[in-house]
C-alpha cells in the first residue's frame, strides 16, 4: 500500500526580497508587503502542505565584506522578522501550519513563551518552532560568542524553560465558568523560579495552558549534537541526504535512535528532507534543461560562489579556482552542516578544485539517474517520492525556494494532482492543528 506522506515548505531567502533580479519580479508583489505570502500560504493550503517554515538570520555582518555579500544580490539580507509575519499567513489560512525560525540568544524565556503561546491560541494550534543555534548574531544582544555545543546547551536549557513556564498552570486551574464567575484557581497556579547558566527568570506565566499541547518544534543541524539535540525535543527534524532509499532509511534510523535515546518514542519526530524538484513538462524538455547546465560558464560559476559565499559567511569569490578549499577559511561559527553541502559528493576539501565544487552545483540531473537529480516530469518526480515512502518509510519532504506564486505553481501545479491521486498526499486535514495533522500518519 503507498505510504502517505508529509509536505512541507522551506521560504529559504526568509521574510526577505522574494522574486529579487528574477523575470517574475514584475508581477509587482511587494515582498515587504503581506499580501505576496498571504497568497502562497493559501495555495499551499490548497496542495495539502503540512507548513510553511520561515528561514531567519538575525544578522547581516559587520565587516564590509560579509555586508557586501550578504546584501549585494540579497541572498542573506535584508530580512524583516519573520515572528511579526506568522499572525498575517494564519489570518489567511485555516490549517496550514507555520513555523518562523527562532534564535534563543534572542528571545528571553519569559517574552518567548508568553508570546508563542498568545500565537499557539490565535493561529487554532498550528504554531511551530524552528530553533537555531547560530551564533554569529551574538554581537548584537551584547552576549558572548558560544562554540558549537555551548550553543546546544543554551538552546536546551531556553526550551526547558518554555516548557516550565508554558506548563505553570496545572490541570484544573482554568476554569472560566460563567455561572460562578470564577475564571481561575490561583492556588493550581505554581510560582516558577528558574535559575540556570544561561537564563535567570521568575514565573508563573501570565497566558492561558495550550489547549491542543506545545507548539511543534523543528530543528537542523546533522552533526551528533543536532541529531541529539532533535531526538530529545523536536518534532520535526530537517535534513540534508541524498534522495534515494538507502540514505534516506539510514538518515532516518539515526533521528528515530536519538529519540528513544532521548526517553521518547520515535514516531514522535518525524524527519523532512529537502528537496527542490524542477517540474518539466516532458521528458525531453527535462533532457534540454539538464543538457544545458553540463558546462556552466564563469558567469554562472560566479552567481554561485556568491550565494553559498553568503550562506558561509566566507567570501567563495575571492579565491583561486583551480585550487582545492582550504578548511581553515571556515570559522568555528560557520554551519558544518553548510560546509558538508558545498563539498557534496566530494566530501573532503582536497579531492577537488574550488572550480569542480561549484559546477557541480551549477550542474543539473535527472530524477531518473538515481544520483540526486532534481529534474523531472511529473510522473518521474512522484515515482521517486513514492519510492522513498514504500521503501524506506520516508515521513515527509520539505520543498524549498521562494514563497512566490510563480515558484508555488512553477513546483506544484502538475506535481500535486500526480501526488493525489497515487495517495501520497493529504486531500484533507484534522482540523485540529499542526500536532495533529503530523500526527494522523
Amino acid at each position: 500500500m503507498t505510504r502517505t506522506q508529509h509536505f512541507g515548505w522551506f521560504l529559504s531567502r526568509g521574510f526577505g526580497p522574494h522574486g529579487w533580479a528574477r523575470p517574475y519580479q514584475r508581477w509587482d508583489w511587494a515582498w515587504q508587503r503581506p499580501d505576496l505570502y498571504q497568497q502562497s500560504a493559501r495555495e499551499l493550503e490548497r496542495a495539502g502542505f503540512d507548513f510553511v517554515l520561515i528561514e531567519d538570520a538575525l544578522s547581516i555582518g559587520i565587516t564590509p565584506e560579509t555586508l557586501n555579500l550578504r546584501v549585494r544580490k540579497a541572498y542573506g539580507g535584508p530580512k524583516h522578522d519573520p515572528w511579526t509575519l506568522a499572525p498575517y499567513l494564519f489570518a489567511a489560512t485555516q490549517h496550514l501550519g507555520v513555523i518562523p525560525t527562532v534564535n534563543p540568544a534572542a528571545w528571553p524565556p519569559y517574552l518567548a513563551a508568553r508570546q508563542f503561546a498568545s500565537l499557539q491560541h490565535l493561529s487554532g494550534s498550528r504554531l511551530g518552532l524552528n530553533v537555531v543555534t547560530d551564533v554569529g548574531s551574538a554581537h548584537h544582544f551584547g552576549t558572548e560568542r558560544l562554540g558549537h555545543d555551548a550553543a546546544y546547551d543554551r538552546a536546551q536549557e531556553w526550551l526547558d524553560a518554555l516548557r516550565l513556564l508554558w506548563h505553570s498552570w496545572d490541570e484544573g486551574a482554568l476554569i472560566a465558568d460563567s455561572e460562578t464567575q470564577i475564571y481561575a484557581d490561583g492556588s493550581k497556579i505554581r510560582a516558577v523560579q528558574h535559575r540556570g547558566e544561561y537564563f535567570s527568570f521568575d514565573g508563573p506565566l501570565n497566558a492561558e495552558p495550550l489547549p491542543s499541547g506545545d507548539p511543534i518544534v523543528a530543528s537542523p543541524g546533522g552533526s551528533p549534537r543536532g541529531i541529539g539535540f532533535a531526538g530529545a525535543n523536536s518534532e520535526i527534524q530537517l535534513a540534508l541526504s541524498n534522495l534515494d532509499p538507502a540514505s534516506i532509511r539510514a538518515y532516518r534510523t539515526r533521528v528515530r535512535e536519538a529519540a528513544l535515546a532521548a526517553g521518547r518514542d520515535a514516531d514522535a519526530i518525524k524527519t523532512f528532507f529537502v528537496f527542490k524538484p524542477i517540474v518539466a513538462s516532458s521528458t525531453d524538455e527535462a533532457d534540454r534543461l539538464v543538457a544545458a547546465s553540463r558546462h556552466p560558464d564563469e558567469g554562472t560559476l560566479r552567481e554561485v560562489a556568491e550565494a553559498w559565499s553568503s550562506d558561509l559567511e566566507t567570501d567563495l569569490t575571492s579565491l583561486d579556482l583551480d585550487r582545492a578549499l582550504d578548511p581553515a577559511i571556515f570559522g568555528d561559527h560557520v554551519s558544518k552542516g553548510t560546509i558538508r553541502g558545498l563539498l557534496g559528493r566530494y566530501g573532503d576539501f582536497s579531492e577537488a578544485p574550488l572550480r569542480d565544487i561549484l559546477a557541480g552545483k551549477a550542474r543539473l540531473g535527472r530524477v531518473t539517474d538515481g544520483a540526486g537529480g532534481t529534474v523531472g516530469t511529473a510522473e518521474e518526480i512522484a515515482d521517486v517520492i513514492q519510492a522513498l515512502g514504500d521503501d524506506a518509510d520516508n515521513d515527509g519532504l520539505i520543498f524549498s525556494g521562494d514563497l512566490h506564486p510563480v515558484t508555488l505553481h512553477r513546483a506544484l501545479d502538475e506535481l500535486v494532482p500526480v501526488l493525489r491521486r497515487r495517495g501520497i498526499l493529504r486531500s484533507e486535514y484534522t482540523g485540529r492543528g499542526l500536532r495533529a495533522d503530523l500526527d494522523a500518519f
